[in-house]
């Protein structure tokens, strides 16, 4: 009877000490959960997909102040999210249009903002997510990080979600994980050349301000192949790359998958 209490204990232990988390819980970071196969996982309510070998994904938005509530089969989990202090940054000098567009073009804005919202949202079995992840230009400067609050030419618009990569015109860019493209765009009014892939679980990462594109809505894209050239299409003040992450449509801050010094 000893005997069967201690396993069943050791059991009940197991299942409350299951789960596992690989990222940090910081405003704007990506996060890697592991359990038990099969356990049931919400994230504030939302159920979330958990592979066949237990592992699953998640992100922390901008500027959430409240904890996040994790529920794992039966068990309530609380975990506080630290704050950020993110940068200010100017850039003036830039055509009107750019700034404030013209009336003109709010259609086409709209129509091109769902078409990327679209692709955020789709929830594929796909399992990248738990790759890792690769910096897609070579020798390239980081010239625009995440949260960074834009004042173009005196006027304050939306943080920079982003991380802009600076190289000169032509230079390749790489996938950074392996994944399907979703979105391939030549010419969208605020990102130009864009390009979009489908990781699994809600997982998206963009490209945009491109030169050049190689590859097609329905591709599978190997980590590390050619994609596309850097450019500086859309609203872009010179060449370079900017890249996005996704947990649907949350946005999250790239450098928490890269290895960015």
């Amino acid at each position: 009877m000893k005997k069967t209490l201690c396993i069943l204990f050791l059991f009940i232990f197991n299942q409350a000490t299951a789960i596992e988390f690989n990222g940090k819980f910081i405003q704007g970071h990506f996060i890697i959960g592991k359990t038990n196969p099969n356990t049931k996982i919400l994230i504030d309510k939302k159920k979330v997909k958990v592979t066949q070998d237990g592992y699953f994904v998640f992100g922390i938005e901008k500027d959430r102040k409240l904890d996040i509530v994790i529920i794992e089969g039966d068990e309530k989990i609380v975990k506080k999210i630290q704050k950020r202090k993110y940068d200010i940054q100017r850039i003036d000098n830039l055509p009107k249009k750019k700034v404030t567009p013209p009336e003109e073009f709010y259609v086409r804005i709209k129509k091109e903002n769902k078409l990327i919202a679209d692709a955020r949202e789709i929830e594929s079995d796909l399992q990248f997510f738990k790759e890792k992840f690769i910096i897609p230009v070579d020798e390239a400067i980081v010239t625009g990080v995440y949260g960074s609050q834009r004042i173009l030419n005196g006027i304050p618009k939306w943080p920079h979600y982003g991380l802009d990569f600076a190289q000169k015109k032509g230079t390749p860019i790489k996938a950074m994980n392996n994944g399907i493209v979703t979105l391939a765009e030549k010419d969208l009014f605020y990102t130009g050349a864009t390009l979009i892939f489908d990781h699994g679980h809600g997982i998206s990462t963009l490209y945009m301000h491109m030169d050049k594109i190689f590859v097609n809505v329905g591709d599978h894209v190997k980590k590390g192949d050619i994609i596309a050239t850097v450019g500086s299409s859309g609203r872009s003040t010179g060449p370079h790359l900017d890249v996005r992450l996704n947990w649907f449509g949350t946005r999250l801050d790239p450098a928490t998958i890269l290895d960015i010094k």
